[in-house]
């Protein structure tokens, strides 16, 4: 496969991309170019201009926001197919949060000065852009009813269950899913400590939603619907 189909192929799975015109999806992944990181490197800081925007095509990044006394929330684990650091180069603001790589990634990246080229040529990318922002919005509105209102198995099956979306089923076997990050990460991907998110990986396995190896689980998708309170 050659990298402008590749990235074609990459975009095409994004929300944003996606679910543009087809003419404009191609001129956006024309001017897409390949990057990559070594674990540990730092893509973006907090504060920096937003000049790009990133689509994972393989590896993984952490999304984190840091205070000032050194503590920091991990708030998201993008993988491949994953976009990242759009807000900035959608409103031209500065990076809200860092991008750090936590594997070797190859990521494809689009420069603000592309976007806004493609855009102009194409003025019914404004729509798009204004419907994703808007599904961005009721993301995070769910997501702090979710902390608010809800117990941290429930949090924790959910996130678990949005995880093995577009998974094809295995009949009679539950769904293996390496989530490749400590529970450190995945505690405070949910808003809890880690010992909580034991206590709530136990709850889970306990109620057969999961069961648990060393580097990886194992995942009845129907029962951690069945616990997040969403429909199959």
């Amino acid at each position: 496969m050659s990298k402008k189909a590749e990235v074609a192929a990459l975009l095409s799975g994004t929300r944003l991309f996606g679910a543009m015109p087809a003419d404009a999806a191609q001129a956006f992944a024309r001017r897409f170019r390949e990057a990559r990181f070594e674990r540990g490197a730092m893509i973006f800081a907090r504060g920096d201009v937003g000049e790009r925007l990133y689509v994972v095509a393989e590896g993984q990044v952490r999304l984190a926001i840091g205070a000032s006394d050194g503590r920091e929330l991990s708030f998201q684990i993008v993988g491949a197919g994953d976009l990242f650091g759009e807000i900035a180069v959608l409103d031209g603001g500065t990076r809200s949060a860092e991008a750090v790589a936590i594997a070797p990634t190859t990521a494809f990246l689009l420069s603000r000065a592309d976007f806004e080229v493609v855009q102009g040529a194409h003025p019914e990318v404004a729509r798009t852009v204004i419907a994703y922002l808007c599904q961005r919005l009721r993301e995070i509105s769910d997501k702090l009813e979710a902390l608010a209102l809800y117990p941290l198995d429930v949090r924790l099956a959910r996130y678990l269950a949005t995880a093995l979306r577009g998974r094809p089923e295995i009949p009679g076997r539950r769904l293996p899913l390496e989530l490749r990050f400590s529970q450190s990460e995945l505690a405070q991907l949910i808003g809890a400590s880690r010992p909580k998110i034991n206590l709530a990986l136990a709850a889970l396995e306990d109620a057969g939603a999961i069961g648990r190896t060393s580097d990886r689980l194992f995942c009845d998708r129907k029962r951690l619907l069945e616990i997040a309170q969403w429909e199959s």
